[in-house]
């Protein structure tokens, strides 16, 4: 899940909201203004339901960050780093770049979420009772009762064991532990999301069919989402089976042509070497050191003013990605931790760097290459250590 825009960096982890978040904010928003707060102290004005049920749904996002923080932060302190949060639909997602090392690292990044959801559900129930016991208002008692309802809930829900859940992380954990094999742990933790997914798809469409209720789809709706993320987890657990050991060198393109940054977007655009050959090459600089990447969409979307008036003034640098925000790997880096950073597109190519010279290039495609090549001619690396 890619972010749509970056909040910010929270504890030295970027945090992004994907645009989909949008749609569960205006639910709560609506469902809170329009259904509970006034059915339950009716007689305010419009304005303070909508103001109100506002304020909850900006907490309840706040909440489900707190969450996923803990995640990451407990993930850096096991070694295990992390590229970045990302709020969605369904909540959010903290994207490790590697794995843990240990069951025991696994349970702790896993255990933290679902404790830190349980810990504010237990200080906004607290909250609530203090507030009614100082005879507070009623509104904003109900908003501190229902924010401490959906985080218990949050942290029962994620605690099922079924990936991807946290409990599903916690499930893998174990079978690990026991059976001391993580590829065979993850199978496990991904056929019980796949069960409890198809188990929420059903009860959801027997609820909707049966009372025409909008709750019934929602219910589907995340079943649906827990089979195909458990679906994704466990293809990813058997590439990076078949690719344990294979360094990223094993993988790359070597000696990939670059384009000096201060090439002119006219000359990259014109010249033949880069228009029939690839979509993104690296930029360098003094030589051999990267400075970015380009690609030919990317110079081909310069506006159409700039283009004009600086054809032959406008310099690659000023339309590439910049290094820091392309993945930089070394050549003996493991092939798949590559693979949760990986993504469509020729923008997200990503360097292989040695000593501060470009050495390389990866591609979605030439890990598909590399896949293919083990499975079928060295069937003996299936399935990892």
């Amino acid at each position: 899940m890619k972010a749509t825009f970056v909040l910010g960096r929270i504890a030295g982890v970027r945090v992004g909201v994907h645009w989909s978040v949008l749609f569960i904010f205006g639910i709560i928003v609506f469902g809170l203004s329009q259904g509970r707060l006034p059915e339950t102290y009716p007689g305010r004005a419009w304005a303070v339901y909508w103001a109100a049920g506002l304020c909850t749904a900006v907490v309840f996002f706040a909440s489900l960050l707190a969450h996923e923080l803990a995640h990451a932060v407990v993930a850096r302190r096991n070694g295990v780093e992390v590229d970045d949060i990302v709020l969605w639909l369904l909540g959010g997602a903290a994207r490790l770049r590697t794995e843990a090392p240990s069951p025991g690292a696994e349970l702790r990044i896993a255990g933290v979420g679902p404790l830190v959801s349980l810990l504010l559900g237990g200080l906004f129930a607290l909250g609530a009772w203090l507030l009614d016991l100082a005879s507070g208002p009623g509104v904003v008692v109900e908003m501190v009762a229902w924010l401490a309802g959906i985080n218990v809930l949050l942290a029962v829900f994620n605690a099922l064991p079924a990936a991807p859940l946290d409990g599903g992380r916690l499930l893998r954990a174990f079978l690990w532990w026991r059976t001391g094999d993580r590829l065979r742990a993850t199978a496990g933790a991904t056929a019980a999301g796949r069960v409890l997914g198809w188990l929420l798809v059903v009860l959801g469409l027997i609820a909707f069919m049966r009372t025409g209720a909008f709750g019934g789809l929602w219910l589907a709706l995340i079943g649906w989402f827990l089979i195909a993320a458990a679906t994704a987890e466990g293809r990813q657990a058997q590439l990076r089976g078949v690719l344990a050991g294979v360094p990223v060198r094993d993988a790359m393109t070597p000696g990939p042509l670059t384009v000096p940054a201060d090439t002119t977007v006219a000359a990259f655009l014109t010249d033949p070497r880069y228009r029939y050959r690839h979509s993104a090459f690296p930029v360098t600089d003094d030589g051999a050191a990267p400075v970015g990447l380009v690609t030919l969409d990317g110079a081909r979307r310069v506006p159409e003013a700039d283009a004009h008036a600086h054809a032959h003034a406008l310099r690659v640098r000023a339309v590439m990605v910049p290094l820091s925000q392309v993945t930089v790997v070394g050549p003996d880096s493991p092939l798949a931790d590559l693979l949760p950073r990986m993504e469509p597109g020729a923008e997200h190519r990503v360097l292989v760097v040695d000593d501060g010279r470009l050495v390389g290039i990866v591609s979605l495609s030439d890990i598909s290459r590399a896949v293919t090549w083990l499975m079928h001619t060295a069937p003996g690396r299936r399935g990892g250590p």
